[in-house]
């Protein structure tokens, strides 16, 4: 059995390299023009941004995420061994399956929430103001937002008595998805159709990042599509190469002030 240390390691070999093909495939092969530099955007600074949030929320992943995932399973653990819980996910496949859906699950009621409940909002607005979608608004949210997302999955690990390792599979996975569903690589008709079938594809996530509220406040999903349709928050509109992306009414991709966005007033 791996230690939580080589899992990391793993984790984060694997999303460096998918992360670092998508950025070089959407570039090479995008999917809508790439956005000029106007009424204040600046590619440059949408790059810099993005990664800098980033950098500061792998800070907080070991200062915070961590050390409350860690927590979290180990209470479980204890759990699972008061009620006699006879396997774990390493043992058993099928357990690892069973909790990456139930984290998918939760992690789409979640993100409803962010939508729904106007104190996560603040937080997750930072998020949908990336003006031009591609791999690095997968990285692009407010620390805030990534404390308050560990502290309410905590439970949820602690109750179902859930292993490290298939938090870890999960948290990979999730990276992974999202740097596919937020990239700007074009996909044939084919192939992104037969996708969106099972799993979270550009077509379905970017309408999500349309600046318009009714299709913002759709398409949750992050790894299954079929949560959208079970629970009827399937968007409305398609995706289009020229579709403004954002939040209507509000503009924002300096650094600092993205910081501070979720304390001051503004859009819902």
């Amino acid at each position: 059995m791996m230690n939580a240390e080589t899992l990391l390691i793993a984790k984060t070999i694997l999303v460096f390299s998918w992360f670092s093909a998508f950025f070089v495939f959407e570039r090479r092969f995008p999917a809508a023009p790439w956005k000029q530099s106007d009424q204040g955007f600046s590619q440059a600074r949408h790059l810099r941004g993005n990664l800098t949030l980033w950098l500061l929320n792998v800070l907080l992943s070991r200062l915070l995420v961590l050390p409350v995932t860690l927590l979290a399973v180990d209470l479980g653990t204890e759990l699972r061994s008061v009620l006699g819980i006879p396997f774990t996910a390493q043992q058993s496949p099928l357990a690892l399956v069973v909790d990456v859906i139930f984290l998918d699950f939760w992690i789409y009621w979640w993100h409803r929430l962010n939508h729904e409940v106007s104190f996560f909002w603040r937080f997750h607005r930072v998020h949908h103001l990336d003006q031009q979608l591609d791999s690095t608004t997968a990285f692009r949210f407010h620390f805030g937002e990534v404390a308050l997302s560990a502290l309410a999955r905590a439970p949820v690990i602690l109750l179902l008595a859930m292993p490290l390792y298939s938090v870890l599979v999960f948290e990979t996975l999730v990276l992974m998805a999202a740097i596919f569903h937020h990239s700007n690589v074009h996909l044939s008709y084919e192939l992104e159709t037969g996708l969106s079938r099972l799993l979270i594809t550009p077509g379905i996530h970017w309408v999500h990042h349309h600046a318009v509220r009714e299709d913002t406040d759709s398409n949750y999903g992050t790894l299954f599509s079929f949560w959208d349709r079970i629970f009827h928050s399937v968007g409305p509109g398609t995706r289009k190469p020229g579709m403004m992306l954002g939040v209507a009414g509000l503009s924002e991709n300096r650094l600092a002030r993205l910081l501070l966005l979720p304390f001051r007033s503004g859009n819902r």
